[in-house]
């Protein structure tokens, strides 16, 4: 028994040891650490998650949970990224009602020493979009739409 603890020991990855949270963003990231706000292009924003039967034209892949939807407008056609404080599924959908999700095309973690949990890419052009975060297991969200990626 003693060995499997050693074991468990062993697998478990290192957790880095920061002295300052969020400190040495890249430059398309310094938005996140800017007072709230509106969200937008390299403007992180605290958002109230609502129930997910509460949004209209919700995309088939969903997660139960707390929900937030806002609309967002692209200027420049470009890979954009959607960081996220928490666990959660991330969908932009393109238009201002209906339609499918488009498929992202990278997702990766935040930077280390930071309270972004996730960022998911997406090709974009210009238009109107709708963000959808579904899953959520806190009452907000802080999210931002990165530019540059």
């Amino acid at each position: 028994m003693l060995l499997a603890a050693l074991l468990l020991l062993q697998a478990a990855p290192a957790v880095p040891q920061c002295a300052v949270i969020d400190a040495g963003l890249a430059a398309n990231l310094s938005g996140w650490t800017a007072p709230g706000g509106e969200f937008g292009v390299n403007k992180a924003a605290r958002l109230q998650a609502g129930e997910l039967a509460k949004f209209p034209d919700v995309p088939a892949d969903a997660k139960p949970g707390g929900a937030v939807m806002i609309g967002f407008k692209i200027e420049t056609a470009g890979r954009y990224g959607v960081a996220l404080d928490q666990r959660g599924w991330i969908d932009v959908v393109p238009g201002a009602a209906g339609g499918e999700a488009l498929k992202s095309v990278a997702h990766g973690h935040g930077p280390a020493c930071s309270t972004i949990r996730k960022i998911v890419r997406f090709d974009l052009q210009p238009g109107l979009y709708r963000l959808y975060l579904t899953g959520l297991d806190m009452p907000d969200a802080k999210v931002m739409l990165v530019a540059g990626e």
